[in-house]
């Protein structure tokens, strides 16, 4: 039985030899289309006339998007470069493409690149990822200096960066005031930080630290991931630095502008991303909902696919909730549809301005107990309410722990911050009493 494929290399003078060379070759293949271009491309991969693709780094418009776009139809892509070309196959890798090979390669060797993705993509529903690597512009990071001001001491921090994920309810729990003061926690640790704002429905985390940034870092980015232009050194150039270290990759302040986050493209920010700091926190939108299945287009942009795909990735879920009847409902609610949505995630729990107020009598044991009997949460960090100091935050567009240090609600999440990165911190001596 032939293997059907398809051929985009339009322009390059190797084409005929290539398609004569697939035809040769001892695996049967069969080029049943030689596209013009990548519409007509897309189109036809899209019919399933074909399983395989190969195609050119020169062909027009060709982005990690439409790459994504073959992929997810069931087509392997498999890239085919000028003998030489470093610039080229370097490009095909970074917008989703791993199998690269020469022209000139022989024919058995071009038949079985082929026949190699086609079986990968099969047996995990979804093409390999491309293996290449890159330098990091901040240096290597095999450990981390302990800040002499605060004496703590890392245990980890080698190898790949954690990536965070802060997500939450609809309702304004507080994702981005959790995410904020752990990102400026974790830098007050030494540990290189990198916050992003990935809300679709409008980021404020560029407000809050007082940045007036018209030009989103974050979707700078994936655009630059878009169309395989991105590297390391230039997502450091998108990250603005606002503490040493610390870096913002700003979000979208119009929810009109979400389909700038590409789910497809937010795939190699966050690759990059764990390798450029050792811990990535990410500001998420609340809404999980699976978009795509309500479009008669499969192949549209998903509203929800930067929260849907950054949770996926996550090392770790953080999911906050407010104090309060209706805050913890949403809370418990979430948890059940953040498991349906990534099952295996893990998570853990913070909720947000504790006080006897909403709940009475003893507000933290109350809010364990309900989540631990209707979620089944074991861990929860209480942050207490603590209206004033955020307020002052706000306000000025810095920190917590540069307007308020001695805040009660800054500890428990110094402390989670910590032990997030497994970073030791000193006890605090108890004082004694006059």
């Amino acid at each position: 039985m032939s293997l059907p494929v398809l051929t985009a290399v339009t322009g390059a003078r190797w084409e005929s030899d290539l398609v004569s060379a697939l035809e040769r070759s001892s695996l049967g293949l069969d080029v049943v289309r030689r596209c013009v271009d990548l519409p007509d491309l897309l189109a036809t991969a899209q019919s399933g006339q074909a399983r395989a693709v190969l195609l050119s780094a020169d062909l027009r418009r060709l982005d990690r998007e439409a790459v994504a776009r073959l992929i997810a139809g069931g087509v392997a892509v498999v890239g085919v470069v000028s003998p030489g070309d470093t610039e080229g196959e370097e490009r095909l890798h970074r917008i989703g493409i791993a199998k690269v090979v020469p022209a000139d390669a022989p024919a058995d060797v071009l038949a079985g690149a082929v026949a190699e993705s086609v079986e990968i993509a099969h047996a995990h529903g979804r093409a390999p990822e491309p293996d290449f690597a890159v330098s990091n512009p901040w240096g290597a990071m095999p450990s981390l200096p302990p800040m002499q001001d605060v004496g703590v001491t890392p245990e980890t921090g080698t190898g790949t960066g954690q990536l965070l994920a802060v997500w939450g309810p609809a309702g304004a729990p507080g994702r981005t005031t959790v995410a904020l003061t752990l990102a400026t926690e974790l830098s007050t640790f030494g540990v290189p930080t990198l916050l992003a704002d990935a809300d679709v429905y409008g980021g404020v985390v560029a407000q809050a630290l007082g940045l007036l940034d018209e030009a989103p870092g974050l979707a700078a980015a994936c655009r630059s991931a878009n169309s395989g232009s991105l590297d390391l050194a230039g997502l450091a150039r998108h990250a603005r630095q606002v503490l040493p270290r610390l870096r913002v990759l700003t979000g979208i302040q119009r929810a009109d502008r979400w389909p700038e986050l590409r789910a497809s493209a937010l795939e190699q920010v966050w690759d990059l991303a764990r390798q450029l700091a050792a811990a990535t926190v990410v500001d998420c939108g609340f809404c999980l909902e699976q978009d795509e299945e309500i479009s008669f287009d499969t192949a549209a942009p998903r509203r929800n696919g930067a929260t849907l795909t950054t949770i996926e990735r996550a090392t770790t879920v953080i999911a906050v909730g407010a104090a309060d009847p209706i805050g913890l409902q949403r809370l418990i609610r979430g948890l059940e549809e953040l498991r349906e949505a990534v099952p295996g995630v893990a998570v853990r729990v913070v909720v947000n301005s504790v006080r006897k107020g909403p709940v009475g009598g003893d507000a933290e044991g109350q809010i364990r107990d309900a989540l631990r009997r209707y979620a089944g949460v074991d861990a929860v960090v209480c942050v207490p309410y603590d209206r004033f100091s955020f307020d002052t935050a706000i306000a000025q567009g810095r920190s917590l722990a540069e307007v308020a240090p001695k805040s009660p609600a800054r500890l428990p999440l110094r402390n989670f911050a910590a032990d997030l990165m497994g970073i030791t911190l000193p006890r605090q001596r108890r004082r004694k009493k006059a």
